[in-house]
């Protein structure tokens, strides 16, 4: 895996060929300020001891070779896992103790995606956390349009947010699920929408192989076939039909990334209660089970092929059957997984501002404020749905997506931890003002006022008089007028006009190449 570094010169070398015409279009472009992903100068906050991490691992070691997984309709990885050493009836697969944890071990600790600006690729794993997008809702939501389905304007609109937004560090992958575009040809235009309209890292298709097949040629276009090979340019996103299903569709997917040295993220879907036992400890084990399972097979594939350690979790309401989130169960379990990733050596996939809110509103804020801060405290290395998640998922909310994206930075500065330099213990400006003054004009606050506190670009701390004149706007009335005005300032990031036609040529030429399917 080529570093940081390498890639960025590997990405140079290709590109210097672009002619007049690409140097014209990288003088012209507007450059738009992204925060490098965060490395947390802060500890990971740890529930379980010792002793319940190795009986955790040995349950889950159990279930494994007793109890078994289901590949359904994958003959061709059932033979992989014969071959290997597992026990194999009909769909069932049973896995002898410590056989997949060793073949998870040729799977990397951290690995870097490159982005087409290099000064955007993300270093996942580690200390680091890279914060992505909402992922798959098939709904929009904004304070003027309401709850519609989602289109592929809509799908654009978030990729230019993402781009614009600071503290966002990558552009994802399905940030709403466009329902006016064939299911067959959707991800063709998503695909060309992260690539053209965003310079930010993003994720492939996962919906069937031959789609993820199509990421792969766009990359190649995109980046050139040379770089895709020796570098990761994709990082994509495998569920598990919890508990313990494989299915071919997933498979079939995580192969072709695999095969083709791109990232996967490895990720039971757990809703407690249902597709998991409602207990944290059984919840971990089950997670676990999964999680080796998936990982070993992508090393089975191709050793060394970079994944991430996914855990999905949320609890459910006993009542009602639906989602529950920003629960303390739910971060024990978050807290738990990240403690059993770095055991196992993997970078760690979770969190994001999750809320069961239909609006932007007071649930929504206190239970994605507990999803996010739990996230950044677990170790998480990449989050997904870090902001826009409305409606346990079904909705991307305008609005919401730009409160979350400027919560993210609240994350940035907590992960920097305490400075303790002398200019972070601040002896000076205690010597100077002494007892009864005030800091305000002292040589340490003159220096230092610019960047010492985090502030928000949304939220609003003007007088009561001030802000009854303007209007007495609510923070949903704020992020309105900041979603139009960054769609307004929104510019396109330079591209070699070459590339872009030949993206454009793959992508007409895919959708004329069969008829729309929209089941």
């Amino acid at each position: 895996m080529a570093d940081a570094a390498q890639a960025t010169a590997g990405r140079r070398t290709r590109g210097s060929g672009g002619g007049g015409a690409a140097r014209r279009a990288a003088r012209t472009a507007v450059s738009v300020e992204t925060a490098r992903y965060i490395t947390r100068n802060i500890p990971d906050f740890e529930v379980l001891n010792a002793e319940a991490l190795e009986i955790i691992e040995a349950n889950a070691e159990t279930i494994l070779a007793e109890i078994g997984v289901n590949f359904v309709d994958c003959p061709e990885a059932l033979e992989r896992w014969r071959a290997a050493g597992a026990e194999v009836t009909g769909e069932r697969v049973r896995i002898p103790r410590g056989l997949a944890r060793q073949l998870c071990a040729t799977a990397p600790a951290s690995f870097t995606q490159a982005a087409r600006n290099p000064d955007r690729n993300v270093e996942i794993g580690g200390r680091n956390l890279v914060l992505a997008p909402v992922y798959g809702p098939p709904f929009v939501r904004s304070a003027s349009g309401g709850r519609r389905y989602a289109t592929m304007e809509d799908f654009r609109n978030f990729v230019k947010l993402g781009y614009m937004s600071k503290w966002l560090h990558h552009s994802g992958g399905t940030v709403c699920e466009p329902t006016d575009v064939a299911v067959n040809k959707r991800h063709l235009d998503m695909l060309h929408a992260h690539m053209t309209l965003s310079d930010k890292p993003f994720m492939g298709s996962v919906t069937e192989p031959v789609r993820a097949a199509d990421s792969v040629e766009m990359a190649k276009l995109l980046f050139g076939a040379d770089f895709v090979d020796q570098n990761t340019v994709m990082t994509s996103l495998i569920n598990i039909n919890s508990p313990l299903t494989f299915d071919s569709v997933m498979m079939g997917a995580l192969e072709v990334y695999a095969k083709a040295n791109q990232a996967c993220i490895i990720s039971p879907f757990i809703v407690g209660g249902a597709m998991a036992p409602t207990t944290v400890a059984g919840t971990l084990t089950q997670v676990l089970a999964e999680v080796l399972v998936g990982v070993a097979y992508s090393q089975l594939i191709r050793p060394g092929a970079p994944v991430i350690f996914g855990a999905f979790v949320t609890s459910i309401d006993m009542n009602s059957g639906a989602p529950t989130f920003g629960t303390p169960e739910a971060a024990l379990i978050t807290y738990g997984a990240g403690q059993l990733a770095r055991r196992l050596g993997l970078p760690y996939r979770s969190g994001g501002s999750f809320c069961g809110s239909k609006l932007p509103d007071a649930q929504a804020a206190y239970e994605t404020a507990n999803s996010l801060n739990m996230a950044l405290l677990a170790g998480v290395n990449f989050m997904l749905h870090s902001c826009g998640w409305l409606e346990g998922g079904l909705v991307a909310s305008y609005e919401k997506f730009v409160m979350d994206a400027d919560q993210l930075g609240a994350l940035h500065h907590l992960a920097r931890g305490v400075d303790m330099s002398d200019n972070g213990q601040a002896m000076d400006a205690l010597r100077e003002v002494g007892p009864g003054g005030h800091f305000l004009g002292c040589a340490h606050t003159q220096a230092n006022f610019k960047d010492a506190f985090w502030r928000s670009d949304l939220l609003d701390y003007k007088p009561f008089e001030t802000w009854d004149e303007e209007g007495a706007r609510d923070t949903q009335a704020l992020a309105e007028a900041r979603v139009a005005r960054m769609l307004a300032d929104y510019q396109q990031p330079a591209l070699d006009p070459a590339v872009n036609e030949a993206l454009s040529d793959y992508v007409a030429r895919r959708k004329a190449s069969e008829p729309d399917a929209f089941g």
